[in-house]
């Protein structure tokens, strides 16, 4: 299931974008605050 984002003019997975904010989630959990700082793009 793809997602059109107008600004970015990218059509992106919506599992995908889901997946990756869950992980860094995951890990910012267990990093603390500023290991999921360093790790968000």
């Amino acid at each position: 299931m793809d997602i059109y984002l107008p600004i970015a003019e990218a059509s992106l997975n919506l599992f995908a974008i889901l997946g990756l904010g869950g992980g860094i989630g995951v890990l910012s959990g267990m990093f603390g605050v500023g290991g999921g700082f360093l790790l968000t793009p």
